[in-house]
């Protein structure tokens, strides 16, 4: 059946809803009123008492929104609960003053929201200030070249462990279109066997010696041990890429804050030697969440504030379906207020759904690189810098960034 005057209209963006009342001729002076109204919003709140609970729903409830809380939270039968606000952009705005003078800890949550809202209606123009330059992830998505040095790499190990290869190759990716070369000496892929900091040092520092000699090329070394951070520093490198969020080694912040080092703080479950061991979650998303949260707390309080980059860590400790979850649903990470990074490129995943080898799954990485950038990602970390550069050109044009 077609319903020829009727379209259900997908406007996910303040641009695209001020656009669609201007074509159907809304005075200006009340687009304000209503462009809030046209959003809405899922919110989870964590940590919430039962009387809390209940009256968050019962302040929804009066504003034309809802509450979904814990079936036994009526019966103030649990200490703490987690719920689901519903609503649109103006219920919340109505909300959050309403929330001022509540007790049980609402006071705080109104001031939380109020923030949240904002971040919705303005978001974060992020700027990576890295040694020599600036780069403004606002305004398109950056790529980063993957350099592995490693004999053991799940797709590239063995290409380019010796250091003039492994300089051209970082050469090449630049002209081909990388804004940054992530460059890994020891390899990460599920069941790897860690190596010693001298062999990680010893084939890290020729090649980022090497790739600085022919221009201020951006570098981002991808280790979890300080002592290799810190040299790779003095060699050149602008910002750590550490697998696991600041947690295998303590002194990583101190590196990092020491040399004002941007960082990229990623989830993984377990380590790569048994992240893929069964993995298991009960609520995937909360969880990898509140790690990268607790994550830039560590950063915060060790001084870094405006350099942390966050990535969910698809493959690290994942199941298959996982990986796509993340994936679809990106845009949550946004609520930390930090640019987001994601690697699919090449991984298992990938191969598992095509059944194809790492080498042939450049049009899988290339879907996923779309859909990541569609939902958020700010910069993407890839092994096919010519063909992910043309897909991000493209995909950016289909994002409107506000």
């Amino acid at each position: 059946m077609m319903i020829g005057n009727l379209r259900i209209l997908k406007l996910d963006n303040y641009s695209d809803v001020k656009k669609e009342f201007d074509h159907i001729g809304v005075d200006p002076a009340g687009m304000s009123f209503m462009v809030a109204k046209a959003f809405q919003l899922n919110i989870r709140v964590s940590g919430l008492s039962a009387p809390a609970a209940l009256i968050l729903k019962q302040e929804m409830l009066s504003l034309g929104g809802d509450c979904a809380n814990h079936r036994l939270v009526l019966k103030n039968e649990v200490d703490s609960v987690d719920a689901i606000l519903m609503g649109n952009v103006k219920e919340f705005q109505r909300l959050i003053p309403k929330l001022k003078n509540q007790p049980f800890g609402l006071k705080k949550l109104s001031e939380e929201l109020s923030q949240l809202i904002k971040l919705k209606e303005q978001p974060s123009a992020f700027q990576l200030k890295l040694k020599n330059k600036t780069l403004d992830l606002s305004a398109r998505t950056h790529i980063m070249g993957i350099l592995n040095v490693t004999p053991d790499s799940f797709s590239d190990g063995g290409h380019f462990l010796k250091t003039d290869a492994a300089v051209e190759q970082g050469i090449r990716m630049v002209e081909q279109g990388a804004d940054i070369i992530d460059i890994g000496a020891e390899s990460t892929r599920p069941g790897a066997d860690p190596v010693s900091e001298n062999e990680e040092l010893n084939r890290l520092i020729p090649v980022i010696e090497g790739i600085k000699r022919e221009g201020d090329i951006p570098i981002s070394v991808d280790t979890y041990k300080s002592k290799v951070a810190e040299e790779a520093i003095k060699s050149g490198a602008d910002i750590i890429n550490d697998i696991s969020g600041l947690r295998f080694d303590k002194e990583m912040k101190v590196i990092a804050a020491k040399y004002d080092a941007p960082v990229v703080i990623m989830h993984i479950k377990g380590e790569p030697k048994n992240m893929q061991v069964n993995p298991h979650y009960y609520d995937m998303m909360d969880e990898i969440y509140n790690y990268l949260a607790k994550s830039i707390k560590i950063a915060w309080e060790a001084g870094l504030k405006n350099s942390i980059i966050v990535d969910p860590g698809i493959g690290f400790g994942k199941r298959l379906n996982d990986n796509f979850e993340i994936l679809r649903r990106l845009s949550e990470f946004h609520c930390l207020g930090c640019p987001i990074l994601i690697g699919p490129s090449r991984k298992s995943f990938i191969g598992d759904v095509l059944d194809l080898p790492s080498d042939q799954r450049v049009e899988g990485t290339a879907a996923t690189v779309a859909i990541g950038v569609q939902n958020g990602a700010h910069i993407v970390r890839v092994h096919d810098v010519k063909e992910m550069k043309r897909v991000c050109i493209i995909a950016d044009r289909l994002v409107v960034r506000e």
